[in-house]
């Protein structure tokens, strides 16, 4: 496998800060993220409207593999230098049942967590980006001070 292609949901914070942490890793294969709402993300897999994916993240590999929810986030500490170990230990019979409630806790609550955690959404950042003020030609993007 040289390539896995995580779809995620770009309006979710948790979901845009662990594409963003995973990016920052060393992986032993390309990572490719894709919004799960996206023209490309339909083209690439079809099914996807079937999948839940707006309710659970869903990793696809390059040979049409696919893997949802605890799966998915194991697949995806797999790909990651430093974290190879952890996967082959949450996907151990002993750890499976573990890592399933703690997948699907994370995926039903992460609009919450978002909040909690003020996390904001590629979306969001998207959008603050392209609303910056130029009325004096100086552009700049308003900063909110961390509490």
């Amino acid at each position: 496998m040289n390539t896995l292609t995580i779809f995620y949901d770009a309006r979710c914070g948790l979901c845009s800060r662990f594409r963003r942490w995973m990016l920052e890793q060393a992986a032993y294969v390309r990572l490719e993220f894709l919004p799960y709402d996206s023209e490309q993300a339909r083209q690439r897999c079809p099914d996807l409207p079937n999948l839940r994916a707006d309710q659970e993240i869903i990793v696809m590999g390059d040979d049409g593999s696919l893997w949802q929810g605890a799966g998915a986030w194991v697949t995806c500490l797999w790909a990651l230098s430093e974290y190879r170990e952890w996967s082959l230990r949450l996907a151990s019979p002993a750890m499976q049942q573990i890592a399933r409630r703690a997948a699907h806790w994370i995926s039903s609550n992460r609009i919450g967590l978002s909040h909690l955690l003020r996390l904001r959404s590629d979306e969001a950042l998207r959008a603050q980006i392209t609303e910056t003020a130029c009325d004096t030609g100086a552009c700049s993007i308003e900063t909110r001070n961390a509490a």
